[in-house]
């Protein structure tokens, strides 16, 4: 019996089907395949890893790298010789035979914030909860508090990856955990205070202003939090 084909989960879809060469003649197309699409969307415009792309896809990480080794050769000879590149997703999903499970309402962001009582708690490492804002269309959909299950300083980092955080709003942050959580993909945005839905929002709206250096303001030499 033939092994049946896993699903791939695709969250993103094309919003142009053609892309042509301005003063050439056409000649044909080179067809982008919708997971081909799915895989160039996450990793090279989201900056997904391609761990991360497969745990978002449903499929192995060998099958994001031979997809996107498949993908990029494409999009390369189509700009290399000319080809119109078009993605149409229905007649790929035929074309392939993957059953393809297709997620509307995509949380294109999940920021998550260091709480204590509303507000951003001041060190990173020390946190013992994070507010999970999941983000749609640049609007909060829903939010939820989240404990850190006693982990500190390294270990969040790799909480926050697991928990498909893209974004860290804190406090103080050490250089190493910054450095961590870089490596994860997460942008950090430290040294900041007040209340964590406010900021949440003015960063939504690109108002918000760290109040101080993303630092815990202890001695470099005696504070932990900077050897995160």
């Amino acid at each position: 019996m033939a092994r049946p084909k896993r699903s791939r989960t695709i969250t993103g879809f094309p919003e142009y089907n053609m892309f042509v060469p301005d003063g050439i003649p056409q000649k044909g197309y080179i067809e982008l395949e919708l997971d081909e699409f799915e895989v160039i969307r996450l990793i090279d415009y989201k900056s997904y890893t391609h761990a991360k792309c497969a745990d978002k896809m449903n499929i192995s990480r060998t099958t994001v790298t031979e997809i996107y080794a498949r993908a990029r050769k494409k999009i390369a000879r189509s700009i290399m010789e000319g080809y119109p590149l078009r993605i149409e997703g229905n007649e790929c999903i035929k074309k392939t035979g993957y059953p393809v499970l297709k997620v509307k309402g995509e949380h294109i962001m999940r920021i998550a914030v260091t709480y204590e009582n509303a507000s951003v708690f001041p060190h990173f490492g020390k946190t013992s909860q994070f507010k999970l804002y999941d983000v749609e269309n640049n609007e909060i959909k829903e939010s939820q508090v989240v404990g850190t299950e006693g982990l500190g300083h390294g270990a969040l980092a790799i909480l926050l990856s697991n928990m498909n955080v893209d974004v860290l709003i804190c406090g103080g942050i050490g250089r190493g955990a910054i450095m961590a959580l870089s490596g994860s993909n997460i942008n950090v945005v430290g040294g900041v205070t007040g209340d964590c839905d406010t900021a949440v929002k003015a960063y939504l709206d690109g108002t918000l202003v760290p109040e101080s250096e993303p630092t815990c303001g202890c001695s470099h030499d005696s504070c932990e939090c900077h050897d995160e």
